[in-house]
């Protein structure tokens, strides 16, 4: 018997290799359902909501001309979701599976309570492997990296990405809905155009974003991902939060193109691959330690005399802490939703070690301005940043922005870009701005004696 299916799209907001979708097309008539759901735990931030928007946009025009258009609609999934399946006469509800803690548990409260009256089917398409498929030799969690990397490539492979339906089978009636901006996403006072100049969303976007990177930068990866001016990284990553592109369609896309002989360098591919694999780990330890997205995941961390700031988390959110490599990231952040990796490190083990300013200040920032926020991915950067989470830079390991910037922009390239007014500085001295009346704030800390203060919160922790 045919089945008219809800499928419930939340952070997989694709056709191909949308397993839920996949499944209920085979079924027969499929109802695509977003749900503009009150938070479970952190809510969206600025920037993720304005990206959903456009993302909203881009997957209702697909499924309509796919044959089947978008509902949108408001509210506990419970209520929504018993109603749709009331009005339409739905036997099924599909979805993709999430692992954010409260979303785990909502979602499985709403399973068993939906099971009472019609099919319920959720399927693995966030992740290469879920987190209960990798596991220690003990059976227990991995809290390292390198062995968790090992243990992956003895799985086996992730299945090859499923094609996006060539046509879907839409219900007789018209089913009423939410039009887009009715669910207020993007914002009153529009502050969205760097982010609008910097960005496309949506699946096909995402599909020659990461054709662009297979093409091109993924030759140099291993060797320029650190320089935050080179054209080196994917740029995937708000992508694949919002589920625009599937971590299938980037691993089977990579070794396909190292087989056809489009990617020369294995060195670069497994480089890339195994940043692939790090996001795995995020959710590897949110899955397992869900604690972890409020409190340290090494206990005694807890017990961190942090430092009450507010005027120097001020300055470092608005990328005026006299230190150019970190408020050109900062600046780039605000203006554009994105931050080179290597520069979030930076700034944000200033925060947290010169200034001595809780990481989950950091983190909540984060969330809020970046268009590719993920709580797993956050939680396990920041904790790595601070010291205090799994496969940590031990909290001694403090980075020098002055150094970082020598290092990583030598010519002062990307500080040029962000910075206009250090824009005239020659050579090494953009890197360690003189006293001038360019308007550039002197250092908000002197990174010596800050260091110093940052060993002696470590230590008071270890007696």
């Amino acid at each position: 018997m045919a089945e008219n299916t809800i499928v419930w799209f939340r952070r997989d907001l694709r056709l191909a290799d949308n397993p839920a979708l996949h499944e209920a097309a085979r079924c027969g008539t499929v109802i695509p359902l977003f749900i503009d759901e009150p938070p479970t735990g952190w809510a969206l931030g600025a920037a993720s909501r304005y990206w959903l928007h456009q993302s909203l946009a881009a997957l209702a025009t697909a499924l309509a001309a796919c044959g089947s258009p978008l509902v949108l609609r408001r509210g506990d999934p419970r209520v929504v979701l018993t109603a749709l399946i009331a009005e339409t006469g739905a036997t099924a509800v599909f979805w993709n599976r999430r692992y954010e803690p409260d979303a785990l548990a909502a979602d499985s409260a709403l399973k068993a309570f939906l099971a009472e009256f019609c099919v319920v089917r959720s399927f693995k398409a966030h992740l290469l492997f879920e987190p209960h498929e990798v596991a220690t030799a003990g059976g227990t969690p991995f809290r390292v990296f390198t062995p968790f990397w090992r243990a992956c490539m003895k799985c086996d492979p992730p299945a090859l990405p499923l094609p996006a339906p060539p046509r879907l089978q839409a219900p007789p009636q018209r089913i009423a809905g939410l039009e887009l901006a009715a669910l207020a996403l993007e914002p009153r006072l529009d502050w969205t155009a760097g982010i609008r100049a910097a960005w496309r969303c949506g699946e096909a976007a995402a599909a020659t974003t990461f054709e662009c990177f297979v093409d091109g930068a993924l030759a140099h990866y291993a060797a320029d991902r650190d320089y935050p001016w080179r054209p080196s990284v994917s740029r995937l990553s708000p992508y694949l939060a919002c589920g625009e592109i599937s971590a299938r369609q980037v691993w089977h896309g990579v070794h396909a193109a190292l087989a056809a002989g489009g990617i020369r360098d294995d060195n670069a591919a497994q480089a890339w691959l195994r940043q692939l694999i790090w996001r795995e780990f995020a959710y590897h330890l949110l899955f397992h330690y869900p604690h972890t997205v409020e409190a340290p995941l090494r206990e005694h961390f807890a017990a961190l005399p942090w430092v009450e700031d507010s005027e120097g988390f001020e300055a470092w959110t608005r990328g005026q802490t006299g230190f150019p490599l970190v408020d050109a990231g900062m600046r780039e952040l605000w203006q554009t939703g994105y931050m080179h990796n290597r520069v979030r490190m930076v700034a944000a083990s200033l925060l947290c070690k010169h200034l001595g300013v809780h990481w989950l200040t950091g983190a909540r920032w984060f969330w809020d301005t970046l268009v590719d926020a993920d709580l797993a991915n956050n939680t396990l950067g920041w904790q790595w940043v601070a010291g205090c989470g799994a496969d940590a830079a031990p909290y001694f390991r403090i980075f020098n922005p002055v150094a970082q910037s020598m290092k990583f922009d030598a010519d002062g390239a990307y500080i040029r870009a962000w910075v206009p007014e250090l824009a005239k500085l020659p050579g090494r001295a953009i890197h360690q701005p003189p006293a001038t009346e360019t308007g550039y704030p002197r250092p908000i800390v002197d990174l010596a004696v800050a260091r110093q203060a940052a060993l002696a919160r470590y230590a008071a922790i270890r007696r």
